[in-house]
């Protein structure tokens, strides 16, 4: 079988050459103790209700391009409405983008936004929701996250300057453990 880690007497390298001392390759889910990749194994786990939320933050580089970002008239349209979709639609998708992610039920995704117009900023909010075994928050990292690409594809005439800041998990609860950052 293939092993994406070589494993020497005192660290681990991976094929980008990136060290880690080897007793920590054991404390990565996803990486066995002779250092091949696995899909989690959540087969004995309880279903709960989870709940993850991530932010990302758009910067526009000036109040000009940031109102523009407003005009729903604009070449490609409602950047706000296209972005909310493409979220959606991205966080569904989670599992076909990241390898080892196991394709959830999704109960409840949304994206939110919170516009800080003396920053020239919009945050982006994606909240996911399951009853399941494994929690979301990589669904909500990729909803977030495409949500926030989608706001600079639809604004990218306007100024190629914006930029995509601070994708951060918020909030998880559920499962094993909770977090609560702001």
């Amino acid at each position: 079988m293939f092993s994406l880690l070589t494993k020497f007497p005192s660290f681990v390298f991976n094929r980008f050459g990136y060290q880690f001392a080897s007793s920590s390759s054991s404390t990565f889910s996803h990486i066995t103790s002779d250092g091949n990749i696995t899909m989690v194994d959540i087969g004995e786990k309880k279903s709960t209700q989870r709940q993850a939320i991530v932010e990302a933050t758009v910067k526009f580089p000036d109040s000009h391009t940031f109102q523009s970002y407003f005009n729903i008239t604009t070449k490609k349209g409602d950047a706000r409405l296209c972005s909310k979709l493409a979220g959606i639609l991205a966080a569904k998708r989670t599992s076909d983008l990241i390898p080892l992610c196991h394709q959830l039920p999704l109960s409840h995704i949304d994206i939110e936004y919170e516009h800080k117009h003396e920053e020239n900023e919009v945050l982006v909010r994606c909240i996911c929701s399951t009853n399941y075994q494994t929690g979301v928050e990589m669904e909500a990292m990729v909803g977030a996250t495409i949500a926030a690409v989608t706001i600079y594809d639809m604004c990218k005439a306007l100024s190629k300057s914006i930029e995509i800041r601070n994708i951060r998990l918020v909030e998880k609860t559920g499962g094993k453990s909770s977090i609560h950052s702001k």
